[in-house]
């Protein structure tokens, strides 16, 4: 979630938590990212709008659990969900049905509505859930938690080399912006404006490829093989337990709640 956050703010609990994570954060990872994924797939399979807004009620009582700054974690939520504002809105308009209103001769159908909402709360519910449990994560700990869930090596070893130099990049682009300002470019909306901007991001370009070489180098003059070790432990406890029995319990009741 670091691509949300501030630069110096790596998870939402750095970001303005008086007592970050709270219960959340004596939890194994390796649990939190199974949990996770469980929750997800399960609210996704809900169809009625009781067992949507009880599996939203659960995420809320996870952001409470995890002491999270609510207003930023809400805000962040927002910013998320204004990828799909556009679509809810045109749903009901799309989808054949009763009609509920007329706008400008289009026909907004009931079903089309409902199908809306019915979205909106599995995206909102299924995005909180990630943002408390993976999301307020240190990065590291989430590559170290992958690998020791078995996934692919080299999907760990790209999100640690992305968290390690995402933010090199990010100096680098504001570098090159102020080299800009500095020689009197101001953008607009002309063909030079374009051609400064491809110019941009093709120096990047050449730029991440120059210092990939040279880290690769760097690297291998260390020893590197191919493979990081990592290190860190994780050791499931009776907390651990009680949360995953407790979520297992709380997915089957919101499965029988919607085929109710």
């Amino acid at each position: 979630m670091a691509h949300a956050l501030e630069p110096q703010a790596k998870t939402l609990a750095e970001a303005g938590g008086s007592e970050p994570y709270g219960v959340i954060a004596d939890l194994d990872p390796r649990m939190r990212i199974a949990i996770t994924c469980l929750f997800a797939v399960v609210t996704v399979a809900l169809s009625s709008i009781p067992s949507l807004l009880t599996a939203l009620s659960v995420s809320i009582g996870l952001l409470l659990m995890s002491r999270l700054p609510i207003r930023r974690t809400l805000k962040r939520m927002a910013m998320m969900d204004s990828f799909i504002i556009f679509m809810l809105v045109l749903l009901p308009f799309s989808m054949h049905g009763d009609t509920m209103f007329t706008l400008f001769g289009f026909a907004a159908s009931w079903q089309g509505f409902w199908k809306a909402i019915e979205i909106a709360l599995t995206a909102n519910a299924v995005i909180l859930a990630l943002m408390v449990l993976v999301g307020s994560m240190e990065p590291v700990t989430l590559g170290h938690a992958l690998h020791k869930l078995r996934c692919p090596e080299v999907l760990v070893h790209l999100l640690m080399f992305t968290i390690r130099y995402i933010e090199v990049l990010r100096e680098e682009y504001l570098r090159l912006c102020g080299a800009m300002k500095v020689r009197g470019f101001r953008p607009g909306t002309n063909w030079h404006t374009y051609r400064s901007f491809g110019y941009l991001v093709g120096m990047m370009l050449i730029r991440a490829i120059e210092r990939s070489e040279r880290i690769l180098d760097a690297m291998k003059c260390r020893g590197f093989s191919g493979r990081l070790l990592l290190l860190q432990e994780f050791n499931l406890t009776r907390r651990d337990y009680w949360f995953a029995t407790m979520m297992c319990a709380i997915c089957v009741s919101l499965l029988i709640l919607d085929f109710q």
